[in-house]
């Protein structure tokens, strides 16, 4: 007889088995066991007659939900149910917060356990911790339960109510969200404010000095006592200057004479000024500002940056990465202290130790910030960790000593000069004292660079010296249009707002992706015109739901209903049954809403109507022989579709392409074409005896209007054979792919090596030397962060059949294993550390025979998958999200 501990992963479960006594029995429940009907086929028969079957809430019995356990849990709970029969005494251990104590609670109504049972909660999973957790056992917190079961109605309601609205009257596969839908009204605001702004324009003067052979710059400030403009006193609505602003605006002629008039004329310093600063170092990490300061350092999502810190908690590696506290314990206080004074020494430690507070009013899930796990921090090197989870644990451990150092001393230094009439300033920044900059900089990964390229050291200068103008140079501005979010941004704007909760964050931005509201490209998150049309038709119709501060003061409700300020129930039902509330504004609301017009997408100053339809975006006009549609590239955001891209986009409908010329040897014509992918060059027409000319697309930066024909002819070449490896023989090609353009060296059965061109080099023009230097150097994969090439992060051994290494690596959805060009996923609630050669084979097995039967049927369940479509979707419903 034993004690059975139930945590949620694997990993999680294998890393607490170490601590525990002899006797205790630790079992994984793979998360959620039990949960709300996701399809049709879920909901139980009992229930399927009901008109509130489809939500899986009862709204006539109190919000009842209807519990179910998924297919993919069943085997689990029938595990869980068998381990338990051998067990004197059951702990339920799953994590410390709202989603953990609901888990445990559905683990405790499944299991109906006859043995005393405990709850057991811990930030951190080390010894210490354990032994700690286990002597402070208590009772599951039905309040935090009921919390959290609220905001679960509450999103199922939302989601499922609107949704289904959205498929009616926009495109079938939408999804609303209490604050997916927010987000994405975000994205779209910034997207019209992208489209309404005016570019300006100005100039100014720089000027290239030296002081006693010293050389630094200075930029024009003033002329005739008059401040210059700069792109702050433009008024983005018109691109001119903003009223009521006294400002000198120098237009490129102004600038040039002015530039002439002012050459060889003496210099003198009219004002030197220093300026003490002193920097204190930010708070240990939060949910949110890690997932922030991850996408802005690593470029990692806030999805992957919560699946790596996940991976990492129940490792043992770090505290619990789901907590908006910024506080610190004691012991941890002592171990950052311990680090500090043992890596940069004791006059790089703050004076006394520093303790952090939380602000806001919400913070409800971990008592801790996120921190290395312990009495004592490893050091990133001692971890033995690799790749994205080195790179986040060496970001939380810089983070969290980094806040017990000393501050950073810099003094601010501003000369003022002047040459006749005109005034110009000069910037400098001297770094007193580094302090904890030493450890860490915000948006630097190398804090010693960072620290050189901060300093702008200038000539020691006074009142009266004269320096020597060596050259002034006219220099030419235009006004950026606000910045687009990214994932940092709109993660901190969500936090600054109060929307929704930072643990849900990461969820909630990978379904707006997915969902197909927005598109990340470069860091960048830009909204389609799909996110366009559900937004404009939620402001118009259900202006509530897309409110920031109503979406703000439902989240503080939820936060009361958990803290048992606010009743539940009395609130559940006037938000959805309430005379104002969601079911009856929906039904009042279905009939006045026109599909067409919810279809089209208004954008101004654009006679062109963009709408929605079955396969994408499509612009629509109306000419002398009736209506003209054409697809929208799916390059093009909302914010760049203006009445040129518009006619070159129906002028290749009706005119037919741009042609650029004749192929110089086979005489074939060659266009230039716009796809739902973006611009190509096509060589020849499509016919029966040539159903797929050969394309090329357009590289990046390169519009259809530059199109020369030589670039044409060369991108139609591609890929181009460069030459042979000296060493290998192998062949040595250049191309453009779907991340632009590369080189590959051919390696046989080593498989094939990539290399993306730099900024300089032209995949038309690059040699074969220039091919070599490139794939001499170490390789930099999208998931390495330290350059090195990508390096398994497990070996498991050779394949039986051909003797091929058998590996598991690291990918942008998750940790996989390969063999030879054969991929598969680690399945859900399976760590990396969990997979053996003999689940590998199997796996890959099972794989390859999956894709075996998917191609001998495609064709014959295409006929039938067209005539069930119908029938299933007026069953079928899609996965509601959180938020």
């Amino acid at each position: 007889m034993s004690t059975l501990v139930i945590v949620e992963s694997p990993t999680k479960a294998r890393t607490i088995r170490n601590y525990l006594p002899k006797g205790y029995r630790v079992e994984a429940s793979m998360g959620h066991v039990r949960d709300l009907p996701q399809s049709a086929s879920e909901i139980p028969a009992a229930v399927k007659a009901e008109k509130w079957a489809q939500l899986g809430v009862n709204v006539d019995a109190d919000f009842e939900p209807v519990y179910v356990i998924p297919k993919d849990k069943k085997k689990v709970v029938t595990q869980l149910k068998d381990a338990l029969k051998d067990a004197e005494e059951l702990i339920l251990a799953t994590d410390e917060d709202r989603e953990g104590e609901s888990i445990s609670w559905h683990l405790y109504q499944l299991l109906k356990p006859k043995v005393p049972t405990k709850r057991m909660v811990f930030h951190e999973i080390t010894q210490d911790a354990i032994k700690k957790a286990l002597k402070n056992c208590r009772n599951i917190d039905e309040q935090l339960v009921r919390a959290q079961e609220t905001r679960r109605i509450l999103d199922r309601l939302v989601g499922y109510t609107l949704s289904p609205l959205l498929w009616k009257k926009i495109a079938w596969g939408l999804s609303a969200g209490r604050v997916q839908s927010v987000a994405v009204r975000l994205l779209v605001n910034k997207e019209r404010q992208r489209r309404a702004f005016h570019e300006g324009t100005y100039w100014d003067l720089k000027a290239y000095l030296e002081q006693q052979k010293n050389p630094f710059t200075a930029q024009l400030v003033t002329v005739a006592g008059t401040k210059v403009a700069t792109g702050s006193d433009f008024d983005p609505a018109t691109g001119k200057i903003a009223a009521g602003r006294n400002v000198v605006l120098l237009s490129e002629e102004d600038a040039v004479a002015l530039k002439e008039r002012l050459t060889d004329k003496p210099w003198s310093v009219t004002d030197v000024e220093e300026r003490p600063v002193t920097r204190k170092p930010a708070p240990p990490f939060t949910t949110s500002t890690l997932q922030q300061e991850s996408n802005r350092k690593l470029r990692l999502s806030a999805r992957d940056t919560m699946r790596i810190a996940q991976n990492l908690y129940e490792q043992g590696y770090i505290t619990y990465m789901r907590t908006d506290s910024v506080h610190l314990s004691d012991q941890a206080i002592a171990a950052a202290r311990s680090c500090v004074e043992q890596l940069y020494g004791k006059q790089y430690l703050s004076p006394q130790p520093r303790q952090y507070t939380t602000k806001s009013k919400g913070a409800q899930e971990a008592h801790e910030a996120i921190r290395p796990a312990g009495s004592t921090f490893r050091t990133p090197q001692e971890t033995g960790l690799s790749g994205r989870e080195f790179a986040v644990y060496d970001l939380i451990w810089k983070r969290t000593v980094a806040c017990q150092m000393a501050d950073s001393r810099q003094t601010q230094i501003t000369v003022l000069l002047q040459v006749e009439d005109a005034g110009f300033r000069s910037s400098g920044k001297r770094i007193d004292f580094p302090g904890y900059l030493r450890a860490y900089v915000e948006g630097s990964d190398d804090p010693e660079a960072a620290l050189e390229d901060q300093e702008v050291i200038l000539p020691s200068m006074k009142v009266g010296d004269r320096p020597d103008c060596k050259d002034l140079e006219a220099v030419g501005h235009e006004t950026q249009p606000p910045a687009r979010y990214t994932e940092a941004t709109l993660v901190k704007t969500l936090e600054s707002e109060g929307i929704g909760r930072p643990s849900t964050y990461a969820s909630i931005i990978g379904t707006i992706i997915d969902k197909g509201y927005t598109q990340l490209v470069n860091n960048a998150l830009i909204p389609t015109f799909t996110a366009f049309a559900v937004t404009d038709l939620l402001e118009k119709h259900f202006p509530d739901i897309v409110d920031p501060s109503f979406t703000s003061k439902m989240e503080q409700t939820l936060d009361d209903i958990a803290e048992g300020q606010v009743a539940w129930l009395p609130y559940l039902r006037d938000f959805y049954l309430g005379d104002k509330g969601l079911e009856t504004l929906v039904r009042e609301q279905e009939n006045q809403i026109d599909a067409t017009k919810a279809r089209t997408v208004e954008l101004e100053n654009l006679a062109a109507k963009v709408r929605i339809g079955k396969y994408g975006p499509y612009i629509e006009v109306e000419n002398g022989d009736g209506v003209v549609t054409a697809s929208i590239p799916k390059d093009l955001t909302p914010a760049d579709l203006d009445p040129k891209q518009v006619e070159v986009i129906l002028r290749q409908k009706t005119t037919g392409p741009d042609q650029v010329g004749r192929h110089p040897e086979t005489g074939e014509p060659i266009y230039v074409k716009i796809g739902t992918y973006g611009p190509y060059v096509q060589l020849g027409d499509k016919s029966d005896e040539n159903p797929k000319p050969k394309q090329a697309s357009l590289p990046k930066g390169v519009t259809p209007e530059t199109v020369t024909l030589e670039m044409a002819v060369g991108l139609l070449a591609l890929p181009r054979t460069l030459g042979v490896h000296p060493v290998t023989g192998g062949k040595i090609q250049a191309s453009l792919g779907r991340f632009g353009p590369y080189v590959v060296h051919d390696q046989g059965k080593e498989g094939k090596d990539y290399r993306s061109l730099k900024a300089a080099d032209d995949v038309l023009t690059i040699s074969l030397e220039r091919a070599l230097e490139l794939l001499s150097e170490p390789k930099k994969g999208r998931n390495s962060s330290n350059g090195k090439s990508k390096a398994a992060l497990r070996e498991l051994g050779a394949h039986p059949d051909d003797g091929s290494p058998v590996n598991i690596y690291d990918g942008p959805y998750g940790p996989y294993i390969k063999h030879e060009k054969t991929n598969v996923s680690i399945p859900e609630g399976q760590s990396v550390e969990d997979i053996t050669l003999s689940t590998a084979l199997e796996l890959l097995a099972a794989k390859a025979s999956t894709t075996k039967s998917t191609r001998k049927t495609s064709k014959s369940t295409s006929s039938r998958t067209k005539s069930t479509a119908k029938s299933s979707t007026t069953t079928a419903r899609k996965k509601d999200t959180k938020g």
